[in-house]
């Protein structure tokens, strides 16, 4: 039992963990409304852990498709509120251990400690490292402000650079699949289509849609990182 448990776990952080961005484009929807982006972002977090926490794959929807409206309901819900965050003590605890940490990494690395290196020294997701990061007061920076301090705190991400890398080589191993592995992707991933969807346009199961689907996403798994 306690295996099973333990991947369960393990799937519901990487879920979080994959689809951080969720929470930033939702936030990024309600800048400027007079909600600071670092309450609007823990409140995203809130969302996205519950939506991961109840999504059900089987259904044949997308996880981003049900996710979305999870944070923005979140998100909303600081409005009816009054903009007030509420924060756990367990949390506030954790956010003081995530700044002393912080400190002895940047000691010992000689920079500021991304948020994955924090994760590592402290065996913890890094989407529990992020959410903790946002409740502290003031917020905690992880990348270079400007020189007076008062540059935007944010989360590093991939440069342009890199994410155009990373388009082109999906672009080329997706047009090498076959024709019909090629379009059930295009269909799912491009489209946007559910896998029932998906399964009637190609006239499949949604059983065989989805065993299809994650030979295909291993393959190309293997084939990008090698």
């Amino acid at each position: 039992m306690k295996p099973v448990i333990e991947c369960a776990e393990n799937k519901r952080e990487q879920t979080i963990s994959q689809n951080i961005g969720l929470v930033h484009a939702c936030a990024h929807r309600f800048k400027g409304r007079g909600i600071e982006y670092d309450d609007l972002f823990q409140a995203g977090c809130m969302g996205l852990c519950k939506a991961a926490d109840a999504f059900d794959e089987t259904r044949g929807v997308r996880f981003s498709t049900y996710a979305v409206p999870v944070i923005l309901g979140e998100m909303r819900r600081l409005f009816r509120d009054g903009g007030a965050v509420k924060v756990s003590r367990t949390l506030k605890e954790l956010s003081m251990r995530i700044s002393r940490e912080r400190e002895r990494l940047a000691n010992v690395l000689g920079r500021d400690p991304t948020v994955a290196d924090l994760a590592q020294s402290m065996d913890l997701p890094e989407e529990q490292v992020v959410e903790a990061l946002c409740a502290a007061a003031p917020p905690l920076s992880l990348t270079e402000s400007d020189d007076d301090g008062g540059g935007q705190i944010d989360l590093p991400v991939a440069s342009p650079e890199d994410m155009l890398s990373d388009v082109i080589s999906l672009k080329q191993v997706v047009g090498s699949l076959e024709p019909n592995d090629r379009k059930l992707i295009v269909l799912r991933y491009f489209s946007g289509m559910t896998q029932v969807q998906t399964a009637a346009r190609l006239g499949m199961t949604q059983v065989q849609v989805s065993r299809r689907e994650k030979k295909i996403l291993t393959a190309l798994r293997r084939e990008l990182t090698g």
